[in-house]
């Protein structure tokens, strides 16, 4: 039996879906998942799983740019009540069930924090406001900052988007985006000539309270979203040949590659956290969005299928991880030589679970019931309640 479309997939003015979008999602998820925890032996893709720390980028690029591409061209009439609660319906729960998951960490977090710290954290996580705070951003649960992040700038893209400043010319499109490139290099910049933690070497492992309030703070990817959103208008005023895509698929994808073995280990991490590498990605994310065959392999199988439950594979995997190794599975399974792919293999089924039983059934029941809801017609008046005449 076909399955039955949500509610969200009928509402009027619908773009047609980007599969190569939604795969590229799995290898991103999966990368940051690598990145946090290394397989071994991993030397030929090393360069790849240690530059994890710029698919945060990417992803927020793809998710200003999909917004735009699906509402640009109905920015007067997207209320932005019912887009809060279209977005929160599928952002929320899958949330929630994360802390719910990692409710044991809150033990670890109350012994190394201060009792008013753990207190201030326990109620802003919930809230999606711990990542406005720099000691807190990684509280609960360490990824979720980002949703943090995801909070701030959906609340501001109905605003953004029907802003009347949009140019609809593509080369003034083109340069608002590669104005709003420097923009996002301008903090890592700054940071980079005042160091004002006065860190030595500055890696992915260097702490210090102005590098986490660069690294966290919703604002400081403000500039990455308005240039996905950018990139959305852009696609939409240009109408590129599918062909002329598919090079871009391959010429941004090659590119990408290539700076991650050549160019990422020798460039300041604080730099390429900072959005260096967004021209290349947006290159990527166009290409994609064409119909042929790197789009089509992107989106078939177990690609597109991680690529729909990758937001739960990124908010559930951190502290999947640690949990299965507290309490020692692999071992109690017998099965400690077949580690760490036996919890990859885990944390992979438990986010496509979530995503099935948790995601798309909840935010279908929430859009149902709540955020496309139409009023009951009115029932026409029985004979003997009809006015004569």
């Amino acid at each position: 039996m076909p399955q039955q479309p949500l509610p969200h997939m009928l509402a009027p003015d619908r773009k047609p879906p980007l599969p190569g979008l939604t795969g590229i999602r799995t290898f991103l998820a999966i990368g940051i998942l690598f990145f946090h925890y290394t397989p071994p032996h991993a030397t030929y893709i090393r360069p790849m799983i240690e530059a994890g720390f710029t698919y945060i980028g990417c992803f927020l690029l793809i998710s200003g740019f999909v917004l735009s591409y699906n509402y640009a061209h109905r920015a007067d009439t997207l209320k932005a009540g019912r887009f809060y609660a279209a977005r929160g319906s599928r952002l929320y729960p899958v949330y929630l069930l994360s802390l719910l998951v990692s409710l044991g960490m809150l033990h670890a977090e109350w012994m190394a924090r201060s009792h008013g710290e753990f207190w201030t954290g326990f109620v802003l996580t919930p809230l999606l406001l711990q990542g406005w705070s720099p000691s807190l951003a990684t509280f609960w649960n360490t990824v979720a900052w980002t949703l943090s992040t995801e909070a701030m700038l959906y609340l501001a893209f109905p605003f953004i988007n029907r802003a009347k400043w949009w140019p609809k010319d593509s080369r003034k499109l083109l340069l608002l985006f590669l104005g709003l490139w420097c923009c996002e290099l301008v903090l890592p910049i700054t940071y980079m000539i005042f160091n004002p933690d006065h860190l030595q070497q500055i890696d992915r492992y260097s702490s210090g309270w102005w590098l986490r309030l660069y690294k966290y703070t919703p604002l400081a990817y403000l500039p990455i979203f308005m240039a996905g959103i950018t990139l959305g208008r852009l696609n939409n005023a240009v109408a590129l040949k599918d062909r002329t895509k598919l090079w871009m698929a391959l010429g941004g994808g090659s590119f990408m590659v290539l700076c991650f073995y050549l160019a990422v280990p020798h460039l300041p991490y604080v730099l390429l956290h900072g959005g260096l590498l967004t021209p290349v990605f947006a290159t990527l994310i166009l290409g994609l969005t064409g119909v042929h065959w790197v789009s089509r392999a992107f989106g078939w199988g177990p690609m597109g299928l991680f690529g729909r439950a990758s937001f739960c594979l990124y908010l559930l995997h951190f502290n999947l991880w640690n949990i299965l190794h507290e309490h020692h599975v692999p071992e109690r399974l017998h099965l400690t030589a077949w580690d760490p792919w036996l919890s990859y293999a885990l944390i992979l089924l438990a986010s496509y679970l979530a995503y099935r039983w948790v995601e798309r059934p909840v935010q279908g029941f929430l859009l149902t019931n709540y955020v496309y809801r139409t009023p009951n017609p009115a029932l026409p008046a029985s004979p003997a309640q009809t006015p004569l005449g």
